[in-house]
């Protein structure tokens, strides 16, 4: 299936169909193909992964902050008139 950039507003519903018949949908921008959608397979949408398991898990576990973490957090929503 071919739709355009305003398609995907418009016809969202119709896209959605198409997708669920396992086509894939070539989305136009000004007329030139800019992205390709295509249907999940069963298994990778069933199979569950842990958390653990994903790259960004810990991605900020070396850092000095995090230290403690709850004053970070506290120092992040502190308003600007504190933080003088």
């Amino acid at each position: 299936m071919k739709a355009t950039y305003v398609d995907l507003r418009t016809k969202s519903n119709q896209i959605i169909r198409a997708l669920r018949r396992n086509e894939r949908v070539t989305i136009f921008y000004r007329g030139k193909p800019a992205a390709l959608m295509q249907p999940l397979n069963a298994a990778s949408v069933n199979a569950k992964t842990k958390v653990m398991d994903h790259p960004a898990f810990g991605l900020w576990a070396k850092r000095a902050e995090m230290k403690n973490p709850a004053g970070y957090v506290r120092k992040l929503r502190r308003g600007r008139r504190n933080a003088l």
